[in-house]
């Protein structure tokens, strides 16, 4: 056998035995672990934290009626798209605007492509379901994705959601849905 071959089968058989020792030594220490936790928040673009995601989804509120309808419960900063089976298909966290629509029951009644929200944002999906001292309350969402805090002194009626969010309840509330509002 000439020597180089012997050189590069000795090489090739001490790297195979330094890739299997460094491989046993790693399977004997620890093992990080996946967290099942999600992260409660990120930043957007806009510096505003995203809505909070749970790893386990929240149960539509008791008081929200029955059937085919979305829910919005104000004191939880959450909607849930509801089958006629009375099973949430969608849930997810919004940012409301400065004025909430009073609990109650509504019915969705107009639907606009895209627009400029109240606040200067370009949003898009916007489907109105309430007013309240003046000001059409809608579900919307930013075209850009961002989640813009209310400006300051400003009343605004848009409750905000995410992109793929806003995308679904587009698609679910089409005009007449019930909607119904909980504390």
């Amino acid at each position: 056998m000439p020597a180089s071959k012997v050189w590069v089968t000795g090489l090739t058989v001490g790297a195979i035995a330094a890739v299997t020792v460094l491989a046993v030594q790693a399977n004997q220490g620890p093992h990080p672990k996946a967290s099942a936790a999600r992260p409660t928040a990120s930043a957007s673009a806009s510096g505003h934290s995203q809505p909070t995601k749970s790893a386990a989804p929240a149960a539509v509120p008791a008081d929200s009626g029955s059937g085919r309808r979305i829910v919005y419960s104000v004191g939880q900063k959450r909607v849930w798209l509801v089958d006629a089976s009375d099973k949430a298909d969608r849930t997810f966290a919004v940012w409301p605007g400065t004025v909430s629509p009073d609990p109650g029951k509504y019915t969705v009644s107009v639907r606009k492509d895209a627009t400029t929200g109240s606040d200067g944002v370009a949003i898009e999906n916007i489907v109105y379901f309430a007013t309240k001292s003046g000001l059409n309350i809608a579900f919307s969402n930013a075209v850009d994705g961002s989640s813009p805090p209310p400006a300051a002194g400003k009343q605004t009626g848009g409750v905000r959601m995410g992109k793929a969010d806003g995308a679904a309840l587009w698609t679910f509330g089409t005009t007449g849905t019930k909607v119904r509002v909980v504390g």
